[in-house]
């Protein structure tokens, strides 16, 4: 069992695994499934002032137009055009485009103007990112310290006559045929259209220890000045938590700081570096050189055995004690739990900085889906597809319902009879295999058929869908590439184009019987076992599990999996077959681009990721039998057993585990089930990228830790807490999807490669960030 334990962690369990906060399913033009309502700002996952403003004024652009087009039909006069929930940056910019296009609407809100901004610690920076954006809309900024910014977006409010309703929205319904907010106080507004611009910041988080409802605990500060001379604990590991303890400690307070990780992984540099400039005497670093430890969960620490009393940091010195959490909060004193037992330190202050729960019970109040969660709805929608699927893949795979269909000659089996009855030219066509009708007539007489046709349409609809939405060369190459793989030899190859030259004597006699043996049906020959040219071992396993050896199979399949496969992912990472060859990517990457987001997080699921390594272990096991069976005298109990355990692992791996939990899953769990969590040439690549130069560079000062790198990882890489660090990504899990270096709202990530020692090599010359094309980098 250690070598299972460090075997794990030395493979995956060493790197980061955070988790991804929910959001609302919103569109990336704000709407939801709601027609008629439509969220900006921070909601919409990007915590930017200026891309706050600049959605808030795009959504009012784009409802104008709408009811520009309805005015006529539309003829309600009692009904608002808008209604804007929340008056924080994106709600007044959406107000004040409503007003300069003379639109109908209300403003609500639940505390009062700006009340983000307003509750930020005194003299507190702001970032505004990009310097040289200019949002849409009437309201910009330019200030960059909290007071003056607040002065300058209220003057901009007040001067265009924006009014605010005090009122807390309880929940947002269709009315016939437009919207009705409701409010607590039993009020109701009806409106053609709604915004919802209430930010993140809901309910703050509460610690749950005893004496955390104590009236010296805080969760934000207002004047640092009123806390001079005071013995303060601050609580977070975030840059708010950092802020405020900078601050505390500029005005003269006995600061300590304590985060139960073992590094900051989502500051900000800068802060990062005062903070370093700042700390006491104690000797904890503020980042560990093992990046991506995850730190062990309070309730799994050592009980104490003493507790041990220290005083409290000298006045302008920060205390930093990572892996540590509070214990217990008492009138003048607290105590914080770390690896090495109990402390105790005096206290007059404790500021509580752990962040707010992302305020999503209006959205759930008003029926609107949450992205990860998973209600009745959606499990009944999952099992079904799920039967679905079993039913789908045991047609497919000459299962039970293969052979009813064969039986009772149902169509598609009966093609060939149909063909014939037609009589004339079709019929003639139909009975010669040399023509085209008639090998589509034996191909396309058998399930697989139809299931690698549909396959190859989807991939190609959905590739085309993707490089539209997407426009970046990277994702046009990546997406072409895999449709192209997938049409020709993945579907043309094996079922129209080596028939017609079998049977035009084309296909070399010695190619034929090396690669494609004789069979008793279809085309009579396997040409089927064409699909390992680009399925390689152990994905697929049947070119080398055959009873007698197919040496021809058994070298492409060596070359395939012990050299060419190597090589691509020391130069390009797993990716440069999950990403750019595999069918299973292909469907991932197209289909399933919009559902990346929904890939589960967290150390529970990183651990899972050794599934693979189990059906990893059990194809080598079967390899092992089968060559037993060829190789040794007596290896006929070899050649008893293999056929049962071959039969065993096609339908529990490749049609339970592949395809019916695989693709069942696939609309809710993401596309990329499969290939992270259970393909055995996945897990293969896993150890293989262990050694690869592929890296995803981060260029750490353009961080603003938003998150939405490690949201949309399909693979469910903690991607911010390599960039917020400027430490390469070297997670093998990467499948060089491009998703994270393309949804940065800022430009940090790059494709790149590092040598040995950590230097670089080179950046990738096919672009993939769209910030970095519009700032013209290479």
């Amino acid at each position: 069992m250690n070598f299972v334990s460090r075997y794990t962690r030395w493979l995956h369990t060493r790197w980061p695994a955070g988790t991804v906060e929910p959001f609302p399913v919103v569109g990336d033009d704000g709407s939801t499934r709601m027609p008629g309502l439509h969220v900006v700002g921070d909601l919409t996952g990007v915590p930017l002032l200026k891309f706050s403003l600049d959605s808030g004024a795009r959504v009012v652009e784009r409802i104008a137009a709408d009811l520009a087009v309805r005015r006529g039909r539309d003829r309600d006069d009692a009904m608002l055009d808008l209604v804007i929930i929340g008056a924080g940056v994106s709600g007044m910019a959406a107000a004040m485009e409503a007003r300069a296009r003379g639109l109908r609407f209300e403003v609500l809100e639940a505390s009062a103007r700006f009340s983000t901004l307003a509750n930020f610690p005194k003299g507190k920076p702001i970032y505004t990112y990009p310097r040289d954006m200019k949002p849409a809309g009437g309201l910009q900024v330019s200030a960059n310290v909290k007071e003056a910014l607040i002065d300058e977006l209220v003057s901009q409010a007040d001067r265009a006559g924006i009014a605010v309703t005090m009122a807390r929205v309880r929940r947002v319904a269709r009315d016939g045929s437009g919207l009705r907010v409701e409010v607590d106080d039993g009020s109701a507004r009806r409106a053609r259209h709604v915004v919802i611009a209430i930010g993140r910041s809901g309910d703050y988080r509460r610690l749950g220890v005893p004496g955390d409802d104590l009236s010296k605990v805080f969760h934000r500060l207002h004047d640092p000045a009123d806390f001079g001379g005071a013995r303060v604990l601050v609580i977070g590991g975030g840059d708010s938590a950092i802020e405020t303890a900078i601050a505390l400690a500029n005005a003269g307070a006995h600061v300590t700081l304590a985060h139960r990780g073992r590094e900051f992984s989502r500051p900000r540099p800068e802060n990062l570096e005062i903070l370093n400039s700042m700390r006491a005497e104690y000797p904890e670093r503020l980042e560990h050189p093992r990046v991506g430890y995850a730190a062990e969960a309070p309730q799994t620490r050592p009980a104490a055995t003493a507790i041990r009393a220290e005083p409290a940091p000298v006045p302008g010195a920060v205390a930093v004690r990572l892996e540590t959490v509070v214990r217990e909060i008492r009138a003048q004193e607290v105590v914080l739990r770390g690896h090495d037992g109990d402390t105790v330190i005096e206290n007059d202050v404790v500021f509580s900085m752990t962040g707010r729960e992302t305020p999503l019970d209006l959205f759930r109040r008003s029926g609107l889906p949450i992205a990860g969660g998973m209600s009745t709805t959606n499990w009944i929608a999952m099992a079904a597809f799920m039967v679905f699927c079993t039913w789908l893949y045991n047609w497919k795979s000459g299962g039970f319902f293969s052979n009813l269909w064969y039986r009772n000659h149902w169509f598609p089996t009966n093609l060939p009879d149909l063909l014939a009855a037609a009589g004339g030219a079709i019929a003639t066509q139909a009975n010669d295999p040399a023509s085209l009708i008639g090998t589509l007539a034996i191909s396309a007489s058998g399930p697989s058929f139809y299931y690698t046709l549909a396959y190859s349409i989807v991939v190609v609809v959905f590739g085309i869908r993707r490089i539209r939405r997407r426009k970046t060369p990277y994702v046009t190459a990546q997406s072409l590439t895999l449709m192209l793989v997938q049409v020709l030899p993945l579907f043309l190859i094996p079922e129209i184009l080596l028939p017609l030259l079998n049977s035009h004597g084309l296909l070399p006699l010695g190619i034929a019987d090396a690669l494609f043996p004789v069979a008793d049906y279809g085309h009579g020959r396997e040409f089927w076992r064409a699909y390992g040219l680009i399925l390689a071992w152990p994905l697929n396993v049947y070119n080398i599990f055959t009873h007698e050896p197919l040496w021809a199979w058994i070298t492409i399949g060596f070359v395939q999996t012990c050299v060419l496969i190597p090589i691509g992912v020391w130069f390009f990472g797993k990716g440069a077959y999950c990403g750019w060859i595999c069918s299973c990517g292909a469907l991932a990457e197209t289909l399933g681009d919009t559902h990346r987001h929904k890939m589960p997080h967290g150390p529970g699921w990183n651990r899972f990721n050794m599934a693979g390594q189990v059906i990893l272990g059990i194809a080598l096991i079967l390899l092992v039998v089968r060559i037993a069976g060829w190789a040794l005298p007596d290896g006929n109990w070899a050649d008893r057993a293999f056929p049962v355990l071959q039969s065993n692992y096609k339908w529990w791996v490749d049609v339970f585990l592949a395809g019916i939990v695989g693709y069942g899953v696939y609309f809710w769990y993401s596309g990329r089930f499969w290939c992270r969590f259970l393909c055995p040439l996945a897990a293969l690549m896993n150890i293989y990228a262990r050694f690869s130069s592929f890296r995803i560079l981060a260029d750490k000062k353009k961080c603003i830790s938003c998150g939405q790198c490690t949201r949309v990882c399909h693979q469910g890489i903690d991607v911010m807490n390599f960039a917020n660090k400027g430490v390469p990504m070297a997670d093998p899990e990467c499948v060089r999807c491009s998703a994270c270096v393309h949804t940065c709202p800022t430009g940090v990530l790059s494709f790149g490669r590092v040598n040995r020692t950590g230097q670089l090599i080179g950046i990738d010359s096919l672009m993939a960030s769209p910030v970095q094309i519009r700032e013209g980098k290479r």
